[in-house]
């Protein structure tokens, strides 16, 4: 199967994993890449066999590209994938799809009009850990799922982010960095949402940057910073969540799917690994055996699976329909919160296809 020509826009902390692993895949064939700041893609340019780019609509012109990484910040997101999406490229984006509804709407409509495939991360569902998952659920192991919770508190990005104003700017904020990877792994398990509420709060109205090289620098918070939601699935079971900037930790699970005949611990949604633990009923806890492949850090795992969609015409795993879902559902935690209502979600989507059991290597997505 031929590879699809790929570039990359956007060449800042997240695209090295990005640069690696594509490298992993016979179906991806990454030969461009762009940044506004020259350091950076010099950086990869120096490491990797590409034409560099100044800028993303440079890029664009490039006729030999057909699928663009879309890596830049998450305000950024939305006019990146539109401006592919009219030069006739396929896009695959970081998480969210975009900050707006509105933008995510017109993503799609775009992409639907032109004939060409919209995904984008997170892809970490896809790896051993959460398929592990998958599979025991779908075969019945802890019964009839009733309820779910998800946890994800820190401390927050300034201590340790070279440059983490933008957690705290419209679009960021721990449930649009976060939450994509949590929501993404609940819907894959227990399907789309119907409702949700939630109550949402900025702690801390300023930070103080003490990491490098921008140390001493205040960041004014324009997002919450603390995000308590409750979610209802379509097919019954309630969940709660919970995201956070504003602790100094916690000790509470992942995620956590609850059953009528026993519990599952789902690993942390932002890797791809282990470990799985059931606890069922009258049974002792146990650590489940991963039965599937991609344990170790393999991002982009979602666009090789895509790029085989886009030469077979396949359905995708990573696609925008759970994006955009997921989009919305974030929304509506901060708007059930500032209306003191539930939110009823419009979109829905389907469960993504499930890898088969037992494939290691890029055999499993052809």
């Amino acid at each position: 199967m031929k590879a699809v020509n790929v570039g990359i826009i956007g060449c800042g902390n997240i695209s090295g994993i990005y640069f690696q692993n594509t490298t992993q895949f016979d179906i991806l064939n990454v030969i461009a890449g762009a940044d506004l700041i020259p350091e950076r893609i010099q950086a990869k340019a120096d490491q990797y066999p590409i034409k560099s780019y100044p800028s993303g609509a440079e890029l664009l012109k490039d006729p030999d590209i057909e699928f663009v990484i879309n890596l830049t910040t998450p305000p950024d997101h939305a006019q990146i994938c539109l401006e592919a999406l009219e030069a006739g490229k396929h896009v695959y984006v970081e998480k969210p799809l975009s900050v707006t509804r509105e933008d995510g709407q017109r993503i799609l409509k775009l992409a639907a009009e032109k004939g060409l495939y919209v995904g984008g991360a997170p892809d970490t569902f896809l790896g051993a850990g959460i398929q592990t998952c998958r599979k025991l659920l779908d075969e019945g192991v802890i019964g009839t799922p009733v309820a779910a919770t998800a946890f994800m508190m820190i401390p927050g990005h300034e201590s340790w982010h070279p440059d983490p104003e933008f957690y705290y700017k419209v679009g960021g904020g721990p449930m649009f960095d976060m939450g994509p990877y949590y929501l993404t792994a609940l819907v894959n398990l227990l399907g789309p949402i119907r409702r949700v509420t939630g109550s949402a709060q900025i702690s801390f109205p300023q930070r103080t940057i003490t990491s490098e090289p921008k140390h001493g620098t205040k960041i004014d918070v324009e997002v919450p910073t603390h995000v308590a939601g409750v979610l209802d699935f379509v097919d019954g079971p309630v969940g709660t969540i919970i995201t956070s900037f504003d602790v100094s930790g916690a000790k509470v699970p992942f995620i956590e799917i609850y059953g009528s005949e026993g519990t599952l611990s789902v690993p942390d949604p932002n890797t791809f690994g282990g470990p799985v633990v059931l606890r069922r009923r009258g049974e002792e806890e146990q650590e489940i055996s991963l039965t599937h492949g991609y344990a170790e850090n393999s991002r982009g795992l979602g666009v090789a699976d895509m790029a085989y969609a886009i030469r077979s015409g396949r359905p995708y795993r990573a696609n925008s329909q759970v994006q955009y879902h997921v989009l919305e559902v974030m929304h509506g935690f901060h708007d059930a919160s500032a209306s003191g209502k539930h939110y009823e979600v419009q979109s829905s989507c389907q469960r993504p296809e499930a890898f088969p059991e037992g494939h290691e290597g890029e055999s499993v997505l052809k």
